[in-house]
């Protein structure tokens, strides 16, 4: 094993670990959690390296990064999630590639999706992207929209809304968006039930998030170190 594969499979067992505490301390069982490994920006042997200590659900932020993984190596049996904001025309690079989309984050965004899933016979699993923060530099539906929208996209066909997704403000305390993000789920999960996940926590504050009810991490430089750039 070469001296990267050890370090990325320590890195991973101190997160799932990690993981596994912050669970425990809530009360909560880590089969309901899924850590996702965004490889922006990382090479293919990062992610084999990954994947190898385990790992099966990575996420890109960049679309043609995403494609590019999946057709370069299809078979290497793991779930790609797209966790970046994604344009309308880059819409055909993600649908059907990604197994859940996270950043849903207006109407057309969704329409768009949709369309692409439908000219494919599919329907693609997303995410709700919503601004639990109230930063005016993150994208998203507020608190007060998100019923509303989640309620609209679910009538569309070819799109299948899995949950919401927030990322919090920059330098903020992040805990008061993840309650209101569980908050919200736990409303809207009493009309539409199929309203689950929840993707908050990234490696800055993954254990707050998974304490205040996380489904879903994204985790980067937690398990493959320091970006380049």
């Amino acid at each position: 094993m070469s001296e990267m594969s050890t370090t990325i499979a320590a890195r991973l067992e101190h997160v799932r670990r990690t993981i596994a505490e912050a669970a425990e301390r809530a009360g909560r069982s880590t089969s309901g959690i899924t850590l996702v490994a965004v490889s922006k920006t990382f090479d293919d042997d990062a992610v084999r390296a990954a994947r190898d200590a385990g790992q099966v659900d990575f996420g890109e932020s960049r679309a043609k990064a995403l494609a590019a993984r999946h057709d370069a190596d299809p078979a290497l049996g793991v779930r790609w999630h797209f966790v970046g904001r994604l344009q309308r025309n880059k819409v055909s690079l993600v649908a059907g590639t990604a197994t859940l989309i996270h950043s849903v984050d207006s109407m057309r965004l969704a329409e768009a999706i949709a369309t692409e899933a439908r000219d494919h016979q599919r329907v693609q699993r997303v995410l709700v992207q919503v601004n639990a923060g109230e930063d005016p530099d993150k994208a998203g539906f507020s608190i007060d929209e998100a019923p509303t929208a989640i309620a609209r996209i679910r009538e569309i066909p070819g799109i299948s809304v899995q949950g919401v997704m927030t990322i919090p403000a920059l330098g903020a305390d992040p805990r008061p968006a993840f309650v209101r993000l569980r908050t919200l789920r736990d409303e809207l999960r009493e009309s539409f039930p199929e309203i689950v996940h929840l993707s908050m926590g990234m490696s800055g504050d993954y254990e707050l998030a998974v304490e205040e009810g996380a489904t879903l991490v994204r985790l980067g430089t937690a398990i493959f170190g320091p970006r380049d750039g």
